[in-house]
């Protein structure tokens, strides 16, 4: 049996891909972060909560659902601003996922102090169970 490799990124080198994407086939866009001025933080803290259980890859889910239920509602305005740039600004959710286990250094436009929680939560010291994500309610 053959094995296929399809890559859809122009980009070959350093990026995993084994074959580049045809010339017809291209990435969707990524629409840019935009910052929601003036949501009310009730609003925010339940959007962030969902978008932390929604990653598209089951790593992130746990980690950043486990920690948004956690810490979200204690979180002031610049904190949550502080989080919802780090969850939605990154175009792959593997680069949060390396900065938060430490396997590759915080690019310093995300190295603050929720990013410091995200890595000490991370950590889990405490050997806590976080193999499911946490209830909404």
């Amino acid at each position: 049996m053959r094995e296929i490799h399809r890559c859809y990124s122009d980009e070959t080198h350093g990026s995993g891909d084994i074959h580049p994407a045809p010339s017809h086939i291209t990435e969707p866009a990524i629409p840019p972060y935009e910052e929601k001025v003036g949501e009310p933080v009730h609003l925010k803290k339940a959007r962030l909560q969902y978008q932390s259980r929604k990653r598209g890859m089951l790593e992130n889910g746990l980690i950043l659902s486990s920690f948004a239920h956690r810490f979200l509602p204690i979180m002031n305005e610049q904190q949550l601003s502080m989080y919802d740039r780090l969850i939605n600004l990154p175009s792959n959710d593997w680069e949060i996922f390396y900065w938060a286990t430490g396997v590759r250094p915080t690019p310093q436009e995300f190295d603050n102090e929720v990013m410091t929680m995200l890595k000490e939560f991370v950590r889990n010291e405490d050997r806590e169970n976080r193999t499911l994500q946490p209830d909404l309610h």
